[in-house]
């Protein structure tokens, strides 16, 4: 049985449909969490939540602020991070001929450039302790790729790429590095999507369903339990039978 009590964690991206699912699970896991995101109204609705959800208002696309919000992440938990879930990404999508440099440049600084600093800064704290877990939630399209994501396909292909490169240079120090690799998963993003297009989604995948924000929880709360301790540099795809890497 997992069990995340004297766990501490950092969630990006913990305002939408998956941080939230993210958050509800290892707060029932007992994990204590630190939470952020760009929407006040959201953030306080997380914290009221549980006495071990501490809210931290942050953009992270403002990258000389990251390393100062690590600091304070690592205060509010007491000088011990055990894990940080780099969660948050946002979507510019446009077809190649007619994406602009600030759609490719958004989506990249956010998904990938973030990701590396906010990482990076973590890691020197758990180096400290000579422990620590990184997961990075990517998508499968960092994979397969899609029509109209050239920006977001790279980014998360980056971002995998990059993980494969931390948890070489960190495994010594106890460090692991993974992703998780979420297929179509229901959220208010697919739910905009026309209905025919739905279904054609819906029949290259085995298992004949969307994923649910809960199938890509479950997936991080393992991966930050001490099960998952013996694996780094990994990506675990929740899609369905989709993709297989």
């Amino acid at each position: 049985m997992i069990n995340l009590e004297n766990k501490n964690i950092i969630l990006t991206g913990a305002t939408g449909g998956i941080g939230n699912s993210i958050v509800d699970t290892l707060v029932s896991l007992k994990a204590k969490i630190v939470v952020t995101g760009t929407n006040d109204k959201k953030l306080e609705e997380l914290k009221s939540k549980n006495k071990n959800i501490i809210s931290i208002k942050q953009d992270i696309s403002v990258h000389n602020q990251l390393e100062d919000f690590i600091n304070k992440c690592n205060d509010e938990l007491g000088d011990k991070i055990d894990v940080l879930i780099n969660n948050a990404g946002i979507t510019k999508d446009n077809l190649t001929i007619r994406m602009n440099e600030d759609e490719w440049n958004k989506v990249i600084n956010i998904n990938l450039t973030s990701t590396f600093l906010l990482s990076k800064y973590a890691i020197k704290k758990m180096l400290k302790k000579k422990f620590g877990k990184i997961i990075n939630i990517t998508s499968v399209v960092g994979h397969t790729g899609n029509i109209g994501q050239a920006n977001y396909s790279a980014s998360k292909g980056g971002v995998l790429s990059m993980s494969k490169s931390l948890s070489l240079e960190y495994a010594k120090k106890n460090i692991t590095v993974n992703c998780i690799a979420p297929g179509f998963i229901d959220t208010a993003m697919t739910q905009k999507i026309n209905e025919e297009y739905k279904n054609q989604l819906k029949s290259k995948i085995p298992l004949d369903r969307f994923g649910t924000p809960q199938d890509i929880a479950d997936c991080t709360a393992f991966l930050c339990s001490d099960l998952s301790n013996y694996i780094t540099g990994e990506t675990i795809h929740v899609n369905g039978g989709m993709y297989f890497s």
